[in-house]
């Protein structure tokens, strides 16, 4: 079947690259470029925001006594070391990528320029928005939100460790309820903590669709770009 989306924003936790030993563990990255390149083979202009996380967590940093706004600089360098792990893994399939941060290091990679991001990405190239929105206080989900907006992308595609939306944890709860479908209004409401409220509000101000899925679940990814997102909670 042919995509139901042209263009999308993909937004990966930085976690997901972490293993048992490895902070970024090679084989994770080459997984994930796999799954992102079987997207661009289907003609989907790819756009993606990376966590920091698996590397520093300015908040976690700052509940522990540092300058919030420090710690929030430095998760930005971890998406950038992140993002460029993650456009050598691309490349080294033969998908042309560039890496736009939004604080300006032009030795290793371009400046955010909306317009030269959207020509990447007409160009047929994968394009990583790395270092959040450049301000402290702003989480890589609100990064994703802003960015897609700004790019006229038709979903944010959020990718996590569980398969969409709960009532609670699964982990830590076994009665707990998927959503299949959920509106901004109730994940804002029940406090569900899958994106933070800016990110919501933002999507939901532009009547941006959210949806949620397990990354690691084989063909999840291609099923949703197709239309079916049985396997994926939906934000709408």
């Amino acid at each position: 079947m042919p995509p139901v989306y042209k263009r999308i924003i993909l937004k990966l936790s930085g976690e997901v690259l972490r293993s048992d030993d490895n902070c970024i563990s090679p084989a994770i990255v080459q997984e994930m470029s796999e799954a992102i390149k079987s997207v661009v083979d289907m003609g989907v202009e790819v756009a993606l925001v990376i966590g920091g996380g698996n590397i520093f967590r300015g908040l976690s940093a700052s509940r522990k006594g540092m300058d919030r706004t420090t710690g929030d600089y430095m998760g930005m360098m971890a998406t950038c070391i992140n993002a460029l792990a993650l456009q050598d893994g691309l490349e080294s399939l033969g998908i042309p990528t560039r890496v736009q941060s939004a604080i300006a290091m032009q030795q290793i990679c371009e400046p955010y320029i909306r317009r030269k991001a959207v020509r990447h990405l007409e160009k047929g190239r994968v394009v990583i928005f790395a270092a959040g929105t450049g301000s402290p206080f702003f989480s890589t989900d609100t990064t994703a939100a802003l960015r897609a907006n700004e790019i006229n992308a038709e979903v944010v595609l959020k990718a996590t460790k569980v398969d969409g939306i709960y009532d609670k944890d699964p982990a830590k709860h076994d009665d707990a309820v998927k959503y299949n479908e959920i509106s901004y209004t109730d994940c804002l409401t029940k406090q569900l903590e899958v994106m933070d409220s800016t990110a919501f509000t933002l999507c939901m101000d532009n009547q941006l669709p959210i949806i949620v899925f397990d990354f690691h679940q084989e063909g999840v990814l291609k099923n949703i770009l197709c239309g079916n997102a049985e396997a994926a909670t939906v934000v709408k």
